[in-house]
């Protein structure tokens, strides 16, 4: 299981990539792997808000459905929309692959994620 440090990580497998204010947000190699093959994937539109700990949208796969969970509250400014005609992007590389570009409205949200290696240690449990 790939666990790039560098990134941050929620209980419910999302990652945060935090850049000039913005945060990056995808699912992990973990949650990718546990779903199996990547076959929809159901976004919010542009300028909607999310909230820490609040569904954003859903994944789903040919084994299961799982909801999305935005781990940083914000603005989202951008949503990947390679993903809406070519799911299966996220099994290919789910750290390349991110979902929603969010306007950070709490940078300190951030402070209560995991690194790397304590996501990697959570994942083990």
């Amino acid at each position: 299981m790939k666990t790039p440090k560098g990134l941050y990580y929620a209980e419910t497998h999302e990652w945060v990539k935090v850049e000039d204010g913005f945060g990056y947000v995808g699912i992990s190699d973990y949650a990718q792997h546990s779903l199996g093959e990547v076959v929809y994937v159901e976004l919010p539109e542009e300028n909607d808000h999310v909230t820490k700990d609040t569904e954003f949208g859903a994944v789903e796969s040919v084994k299961a459905a799982s909801d999305l969970m935005a781990p940083v509250s914000g603005v989202v400014v951008a949503i990947n929309d390679d993903l809406e005609d070519s799911p299966e992007l996220i099994n290919e590389d789910p750290y390349e692959n991110w979902m929603i570009k969010v306007e950070l409205e709490d940078p300190s949200e951030i402070e209560r994620l995991m690194n790397a290696e304590e996501y990697s240690a959570f994942c083990e449990e």
